[in-house]
């Protein structure tokens, strides 16, 4: 049997999108710093898309309406999460040395996601290779806006490049972990997959609604409040396009 090899193959495929960080790398910083606040409003848009597009369907579909509930339960996680990271951060007199919460919660998040990406490859390779090919295919073009989202929150965060380019693939090597545990585990994790989806949209509408959209909210240039404005819209778009184009 190929499959394992075959998934494990796909899933590296898919994790090297996430070193797209790099062509950074060429920037300066005063041009960086110009064009992230534009890349966060992006990266909030692609959250939301992700959630509402991709993530929550795909939750409902395999578990049907009762997995809201654990949609709630991932916000309310990631509040928790986000009210331990802030209280542990104003015990330290030097709280302005530390990364923004929403740094934290973007690698937790995304480590959710991707387990599950590499669950969901796992799973279609199990069916076929054509199957396999094709939700790898899909699942790789829904990653690279979600990518370019998610390396703006690391650097808006205070991350340098090179560490948040680091951590991005670091958590984007957990769908790794999900292809073996399919294959170890499959009617366990197969049972859990739309609780997991559920609890990581849930992470991903909190991390978009209650830190980086109030961020953008703090802008006050009309000009810039507009770039912001329709940066999050294509983020939104973005991913429902690619959803329509690729629907695996």
């Amino acid at each position: 049997m190929n499959e394992p090899i075959y998934a494990i193959i796909a899933v590296s495929a898919v994790s090297v999108i996430s070193l797209i960080g790099i062509f950074t790398l060429f920037v300066n910083d005063k041009t960086l710093n110009s064009i992230i606040p534009t890349m966060v409003s992006f990266a909030a848009g692609s959250l939301l898309g992700a959630a509402f597009f991709d993530v929550l369907p795909e939750a409902v579909e395999t578990g049907g309406t009762g997995v809201f509930s654990y949609v709630l339960i991932g916000m309310l996680i990631f509040f928790v999460l986000e009210r331990y990271i802030h209280w542990h951060h104003c015990h330290d007199d030097e709280c302005e040395k530390h990364y923004h919460p929403e740094t934290y919660l973007n690698i937790i998040g995304d480590v959710f996601h991707n387990f599950i990406d590499g669950a969901l490859i796992a799973a279609a390779f199990f069916s076929g290779i054509e199957i396999g090919i094709i939700t790898t295919i899909a699942i790789m073009a829904h990653e690279i806006p979600q990518e370019i989202g998610e390396y703006a929150i690391l650097i808006h965060g205070g991350m340098k490049r090179r560490k948040a380019i680091f951590f991005n693939f670091v958590s984007s090597l957990t769908a790794i972990l999900g292809v073996l545990a399919t294959f170890i585990f499959a009617s366990s994790i197969k049972g859990s997959i739309p609780f997991i989806l559920a609890i990581a949209g849930g992470g991903f509408v909190y991390i978009a609604t209650a830190d980086l959209i109030p961020e953008i909210h703090k802008e006050r240039k009309s000009a810039k409040m507009i770039v912001q404005s329709l940066a999050l819209f294509f983020g939104v778009l973005v991913i429902a396009l690619v959803k329509e184009v690729f629907p695996g």
